[in-house]
């Protein structure tokens, strides 16, 4: 496989046979192209998926990348251009396909012959990008590096690490490596130097078209909430590179992990197996850990949602190997504490507080102290059997209401799997009807209620079903692959949203 994969340095690097790739340049080729080769697909499963690309390359071989398109495709196949994307994700993923498709199929010298054809312009575009790079890094390149290198550096050697274990957990390198020893650390930034210069300028990408498209969003009034999960993986460059903030024993298992206790929904409870942190530790350097975390988040976001907040008052634990989450207990959170350290250290952010679910008083109290707004999910408000936190007239002004969040089913689909009795209550409290549809209906509710914003989900807009679902809590495998096609969006879909925000005065002023 290598030999071959230096038979494309002149696709790459733009090199000839008589100027060798230099070990670096190498290094990125057999990467990129490992990636083509024997990446996972992230099309969405089906029997067409197949069918699909390989249209998509004899055509784009006939008509040239820039002839192609997905309505041509659609139409070539017989089918409507809102099908194909119950297989594929995106344009970019098809290409990527396409691209895997043409290398496995094609010699080299086919391969030649179709160079500039066919969809592999995305690990063209990288290697020629880190070779500019290595040549000529952009004049803002060093003041990135120096913005993040409280997290960068580390995250670029962990990737390059595991990359080259295989892809294997930290936990399961070479002691050296896996318990950060200078020298074996020292050796590895230098061994790995090519592949560490690929990483961090993937960040450095990524950041600059970013900001591109949050600026472009901003100028047009649209602001971006994105979340800060309380929880990081136990593979990850968060806790490789600083073990001593989470609650691991000697050989780094964790002592403790995640989850949640056992519910009505569920007799075991949620084992979600993250490790815990250690908060005597954590509160001993001021929070530092996560003060850099929220700093991070806020330079991408407009807006920062705190997923599981409530495990900042109090959080479950559950034994380190535990087979179910049954055996875990109540412990005591850092609570205010924690927020009023990243309050003096970048001041007040604009926090939305995830506090769904078993909350207690002292959530509360905490939530009400921050000065947070809360969620409010009009799915969970219409058990018949008893009021409701959730029911719109309960709402407070300060809270952010919506008709269901990515865990929820769709507006429809909640008709259709939820019990009689609710949707019956539901439809009578809000007055529905099969006229305005049910789906409308309670958007509808959401925008009159007192909250001070509203959101929406596409979904909804569209009045989809289960099959729009963009994610099952708890399951593997078949969540967030639903996407909104682009002639999905009608002109008479943005007036009818114009008209109902503007009847309930929730247009920006």
């Amino acid at each position: 496989m290598v030999r071959s994969f230096r038979s494309y340095h002149t696709l790459f690097f733009g090199k000839t046979q008589a100027a060798p790739l230099t070990t670096a340049e190498e290094n990125i080729i057999i990467k990129l192209m490992t990636l083509v080769y024997e990446g996972g697909t992230l099309m969405a499963k089906g029997l067409r998926a197949e069918s699909i690309i390989v249209a998509a390359a004899e055509l784009i071989e006939q008509y040239g990348r820039s002839g192609f398109s997905m309505r041509l495709l659609a139409d070539t196949m017989g089918v409507k251009t809102a099908s194909l994307y119950n297989h594929i994700e995106n344009m970019d993923t098809l290409l990527t396909e396409v691209c895997r498709y043409a290398l496995r199929m094609q010699e080299d010298g086919e391969l030649r012959a179709i160079a500039g054809k066919t969809g592999r312009e995305a690990v063209w575009v990288l290697a020629w990008a880190y070779r500019r790079f290595a040549q000529n890094q952009p004049e803002d390149y060093a003041q990135f590096c120096r913005e993040n290198e409280r997290w960068l550096p580390d995250y670029a050697l962990f990737m390059a690490l595991k990359d080259a274990h295989g892809g294997r957990p930290w936990n399961e390198w070479e002691q050296p490596l896996k318990t950060r020893e200078p020298g074996a650390i020292a050796a590895a930034r230098e061994q790995y130097a090519g592949e560490i210069g690929f990483q961090m300028m993937l960040q450095y990408l990524f950041t600059r078209q970013w900001r591109a498209l949050k600026g472009y969003a901003n100028e047009r009034g649209i602001r971006i909430i994105g979340d800060i999960p309380i929880y990081v993986p136990r593979d990850s460059a968060d806790v490789w590179s600083a073990p001593e903030q989470f609650l691991l024993d000697e050989n780094y298992e964790p002592i403790e992990v995640a989850g949640c206790p056992p519910d009505g929904f569920s007799a075991d409870g949620q084992l979600w197996g993250n490790p815990l942190y250690r908060w005597d530790a954590m509160k001993a350097d001021g929070y530092r850990w996560w003060i850099d975390r929220f700093r991070a988040s806020a330079a991408l976001y407009d807006i920062i949602r705190i997923d599981h907040f409530r495990g900042f008052e109090g959080y479950y634990a559950i034994p380190g190997g535990a087979a179910t989450a049954r055996d875990g207990v109540w412990r005591q959170g850092p609570g205010i504490e924690l927020f009023h350290a990243v309050r003096a250290a970048l001041g007040d952010l604009p926090i939305i507080a995830e506090d769904l679910g078993f909350l207690t008083e002292g959530v509360h109290r905490l939530r009400e102290e921050c000065g947070f707004p809360g969620m409010k999910v009009l799915q969970f408000a219409f058990d018949s059997r008893e009021d409701s936190d959730y029911l719109p007239h309960n709402y407070p002004r300060h809270c952010v209401v919506y008709t269901g969040t990515h865990d929820n089913d769709t507006i429809m689909g909640w008709m259709h799997t939820a019990s009689p009795e609710d949707v019956r209550f539901a439809w009578e409290y809000l007055r529905l009807t099969e006229a305005e549809g049910p789906n409308w209906g309670m958007m509808c509710g959401a925008l009159q209620s007192p909250g001070d914003t509203v959101i929406l989900t596409m979904q909804d807009l569209l009045g989809l079903g289960s099959e729009a679902r963009m994610n099952i809590p708890s399951t593997l495998g078949c969540n967030w692959k639903w996407r909104a096609a682009p002639d999905s969006i009608t002109p008479e879909l943005a007036d009818r949203l114009h008209h109902v925000t503007g009847l309930y005065r929730r247009l920006p002023r």
